[in-house]
């Protein structure tokens, strides 16, 4: 989801790599759960985020939409899974009762990344740290790569450059066809990378299958690998 805002209003002004340390760790939280709270449909799901997720508790891509634990949004045009709220609580549907995270260990990227955000440039994103969004305010020194929890980060961060620009794709490539295409295109993209399922036991598996589906649906759309039609 993109955000139309000036970064200096919202960070420190500095970019950061995976390499830096920010001011990030809030010490393990201590059952604070104020960022699970009140998020309305912004956390938005990318496919390893749902593979995760099938992964972690069980459950296929349908369980998880009729029982609740996610739904679908439009974001940029886009058709996309988000996680949903508990609307007794007004939390997302993984904190428990001790307002501590039920999944945190295949939690998605965007709670992995919170307080950080990730600025996007024409080759690349860097990190940013959200001056206003964590309540914690004596939040310790951290490596951002050991914030994010993620084995092989390298391929993270390239299949979460590949999905932005595909979805930057098509994003522009609505702009120029009809209602009923438009409907098409955000199901079929659906269906493909978040209904089907992805045979991988291992992350390392699932960006070889991600990036070969990827490419299929590229090549289908009329796609370059930054997203353009070509």
């Amino acid at each position: 989801m993109k955000r139309n805002v000036d970064l200096n209003e919202i960070s420190d002004g500095r970019l950061y790599s995976s390499g830096d340390m920010v001011k990030a760790d809030c010490r393990d939280c201590e059952g604070c759960s104020a960022c699970c709270r009140g998020m309305g449909s912004s956390i938005l799901l990318d496919p390893m985020d749902i593979w995760r997720l099938q992964r972690g508790i069980k459950k296929d891509f349908a369980a998880l939409m009729t029982e609740g634990y996610i739904e679908l949004g439009i974001a940029d045009g886009m058709i996309l899974p988000n996680l949903k709220m508990d609307k007794e609580r007004d939390s997302c549907r993984f904190l428990n009762e001790q307002g501590r995270c039920s999944v945190h260990g295949y939690r998605p990227g965007l709670c992995r990344l919170f307080p950080l955000g990730r600025y996007y440039e024409e080759k690349g994103f860097r990190y940013f740290i959200q001056i206003h969004e964590c309540r914690k305010q004596d939040r310790g020194k951290v490596k951002i790569k050991k914030w994010l929890g993620i084995p092989n980060l390298k391929s993270y961060e390239e299949y979460i450059q590949s999905w932005h620009d595909f979805l930057n794709g098509c994003e522009d490539g609505l702009g120029g066809l009809e209602d009923e295409q438009k409907n098409v295109l955000t199901i079929y993209v659906l269906r493909r990378f978040y209904e089907t399922a992805y045979p991988a036991q291992d992350e390392n598996a699932f960006y070889e299958v991600f990036f070969a589906r990827l490419k299929e649906v590229r090549e289908k759309l009329g796609m370059d690998e930054e997203g353009n039609q070509i």
